[in-house]
This record gives C-alpha cells, sequence and structure tokens, in this order.
C-alpha cells in the first residue's frame, strides 16, 4: 500500500479525442474541469491508445497488453486486469459503464467485486423487461454519467471506511449517436434537431460518409463537442463529491479514454479499425495526492495505466507499459494495433508513434503481404518491422466467428451504438 494515497479511481470516456479538449488548443470551451484537472495532473499531451476502437482498447487499457494477447479472437477477456490484481492485494473493486463490448458477457466483470454494465441479462426476467421498455421510452442507448456516477459513488460509500478501493468509470456520453441532453442540445448549433434526427445522421455518417455535406459534418462536430461539454460538467460533479468525502486528497485519479472518433478527415466517421491520430490521440491525466503540476510530451500509452497501478501499490509490473509516476525515456516510441472488421478481418494493422513522427503497417493474414505507409523514417520503418514480427509471433491462433450467444439485450444496444443495421 502506497504512503500518499489509499485508493485508485481510473475514469475513462468513450470515444473522446484529445484535440477537441481545450487543455489540448481546440478553439471551443468544450473542457473547463478537464482543463482544471489538466492543470494540477502530469498530463501527457502526446498519450495514444493501444487500439482504435472498444473492444481491443479497453482491454489493453485495462490488462497492460496488446489486444492480440488480451482478448481472444472473440474478444473475450483472455488476461487478468488491473482489478484482479488489486483485488488479490486487498482492495475493493468495482466498476460502473454501460458500453456492451466490455460487459460480463465478455468477462470483464471477473476480479471485480461489484461490476455494473447497465445491462440486465442473468438477472430477474421482469426487471430485464423492464428496463428494455423504459430504455425504448427514453429511446436510450446508454447510461448517462450522472447515473454512472451516481451508482458508483453508491458503492462508494458501502466500502468499509478502512478498505481502500479501486474504481474505474467508463462514460459512454461521448460516443455516438451524439444527442447532447437539455441545456446542451443547442450550444454550438441552432438547428432543430431531435434524437431520431441525430441517430439518422450519425449513422449515415458511417454507412455513406461521402453523402455528408459540410454544414451536416459541422453539425455532428457541434453535438458531438457539446456531449464533451456535458460530459465534463458531470466529470466535475463527481470530483466534487469525492472532495465532498475527503476521498480525493487519498486517491491516486487517472482520466483518459479508450479512443477518439473521426469526422470525415480519412474518408471515415466514428472510429473503424484505423489508427490515425484522430482515433488513437486521447487525453491522460494522471493525479497523485496532493496535485502535481507538470505537462509531458514525450509519447505515453493507455497500456501505461496498468504499469502505473500496478507499480503504485508494489505488486510489480510485466506488462508492456511503463509507469507514469516516473520519468519515461526522451526518444520512446509507443505501439498501437487494430484487427479488420467484415470483409477485412483477415488485415492486421499496426502503427508507431515518436516525438519526431510516425509509421503505419497493414498485414494480410491470408497472403502474409505486408505494406507500410506515411512512415518519416527509415529507422521507424525499421523499427515499427521489428515490432510487427513480435506481435506474429504472439497472436492468439486463428480467427474465429464471434460467439453467437450474445444476449438480446447486448444485440439491442449494439444496433442503438451504430454497430448493427
Amino acid at each position: 500500500m502506497p504512503d500518499d494515497w489509499d485508493n485508485i479511481i481510473l475514469l475513462s470516456a468513450d470515444a473522446l479525442r484529445a484535440d477537441h479538449l481545450s487543455c489540448h488548443g481546440y478553439h471551443r470551451d468544450t473542457s473547463p474541469v478537464l482543463d482544471e484537472l489538466a492543470e494540477e495532473s502530469i498530463h501527457f499531451t502526446n498519450a495514444y491508445s493501444a487500439s482504435s476502437h472498444t473492444r481491443e482498447a479497453v482491454p489493453a487499457l485495462l490488462t497492460g497488453e496488446y489486444p492480440d494477447t488480451a482478448v481472444g479472437s472473440d474478444y473475450r477477456l483472455a488476461t487478468d486486469t488491473i482489478a484482479s490484481t488489486l483485488s488479490e492485494h486487498g482492495f475493493a473493486t468495482g466498476g460502473f459503464h454501460s458500453n456492451p463490448f466490455i460487459s460480463r458477457a465478455y468477462g470483464f466483470d471477473h476480479g471485480f467485486d461489484e461490476f455494473d454494465d447497465d445491462l440486465h441479462f442473468g438477472k430477474h426476467k421482469l426487471i430485464a423487461l423492464a428496463q428494455r421498455a423504459l430504455d425504448k421510452l427514453r429511446n436510450r442507448h446508454y447510461a448517462r454519467a450522472e447515473e454512472i456516477n451516481e451508482r458508483s459513488l453508491s458503492w462508494i460509500d458501502s466500502v468499509e471506511d478502512d478498505e481502500p478501493f479501486f474504481l474505474w468509470n467508463h462514460y459512454m456520453d461521448t460516443h455516438g449517436p451524439y444527442e447532447p441532453p437539455g441545456e446542451y442540445e443547442q450550444l454550438y448549433h441552432d438547428e432543430g434537431l431531435s434524437g431520431r434526427d441525430a441517430q439518422s445522421l450519425y449513422r449515415r455518417a458511417i454507412k455513406d460518409p461521402d453523402s455528408i455535406t459540410e454544414e451536416e459534418q459541422e453539425l455532428l462536430i457541434a453535438l458531438y463537442d457539446a456531449e464533451i461539454r456535458y460530459n465534463d460538467k458531470r466529470i466535475g460533479e463527481f470530483l466534487e463529491e469525492l472532495r465532498r468525502r475527503d476521498l480525493l486528497e487519498r486517491s491516486l485519479l487517472i482520466f483518459t479514454a479508450d479512443h477518439g472518433d473521426a469526422f470525415g478527415e480519412h474518408g471515415y466517421y466514428e472510429h473503424p479499425r484505423y489508427l490515425h491520430d484522430e482515433i488513437t490521440h486521447v487525453p491522460l491525466m494522471v493525479r497523485p495526492p496532493g496535485g502535481a503540476d507538470d505537462e509531458v510530451s514525450i509519447p505515453a500509452s493507455t497500456l501505461d495505466i496498468a504499469a502505473t497501478i500496478e507499480e503504485s501499490v508494489s505488486a510489480g509490473s510485466d506488462h508492456e507499459g511503463a509507469s507514469l509516476l516516473e520519468s519515461l525515456e526522451e526518444d520512446r516510441t509507443v505501439f498501437m494495433q487494430a484487427r479488420g472488421e467484415d470483409d477485412a478481418s483477415h488485415v492486421r494493422r499496426y502503427a508507431l508513434r515518436t516525438a519526431d513522427g510516425a509509421c503505419f503497417c497493414e498485414r494480410d493474414q491470408e497472403t502474409e503481404a505486408i505494406s507500410f505507409s506515411d512512415c518519416t523514417s527509415r529507422s521507424l520503418r525499421s523499427e515499427l518491422e521489428g515490432h510487427v514480427e513480435i506481435r506474429i509471433g504472439k497472436e492468439n491462433g486463428e480467427d474465429v466467428a464471434d460467439s453467437g450467444d450474445v444476449d438480446e439485450e447486448i444485440d439491442r444496444r449494439l444496433e442503438a451504438l451504430g454497430y448493427k443495421e
């Protein structure tokens, strides 16, 4: 147990790209709370997710392992998470979110004493049916930030006073379809747009990006930015509740995102399985008790979070990342990867980032053809070639189709989030 803190709190936002935060120089004042948090944290301005979509990014975040070893070919969790490690070290563990891809159906409840994924399969049938009816009435497809806050704070209050805890809150508000609530709905635009219209526009942007006009693109961005501002306020409310309970100064707090979102910069919207900056550059702030005031431009990875947490409790770490509480090497390289999907399921994509440049690679598993692109130097290409060779040796066998035993409620939520037709 570290002398400086008792608890560890990990807050993550779904689909939150770094360059849409004011503290990253964005032109809108989208993130006053996170800006303030950055000023009292170790703020990593060049942090990258290990992947570009939730099914690979969150497993990497929670395990400290690259996606090709963190999850199996069916995207079920295949490696112990920080929750398991901290549970073994005497922590109460709680996780709160509403993303079906990282639900108990895929094994993500393992290691958590309390795991609320906002889904009701396995619970009383009447409760599940009532939840579905309420969701349909509200046209809702995830739990809003205030609900996540309420549930997690209730759990915190249930933990024994002398028991350290690990809390993970994952907020879905910045994930599409972008439907900012109430006063935020027209914060950055003056269009009269219903929730169903917003969903329709979002889905069309994914399915037919070429059909999106410049005005529609700006509208999507305005709605996304409003979701950021809403989520920012709710995170502020959560932090204030921690202060009121005298917990903030007794906790190591980490804030990040699993990936970003694209708005047509490379011909696509949302977060398909590519590795461009728009969907891999994420915010990352580490706040120890008493705060810190350190801006770090050396590249960091979401893989570093597990290493940071485990080393902070002297658990030791043989993960791919490095502790963010220690000095990073100036010439550091971070790597990313993503599996293709649908017709490109045989494709594997890799990328690296350094302070000076980037390099991208695509490999076809069927033909074993490998191509590199946008490499800013020959040495970076050579470094990525070596990394890809290592990852090929660690792959989890042949791909198989996803399990068909996916709960009806998960299927419904995924469709609402734009993952299914």
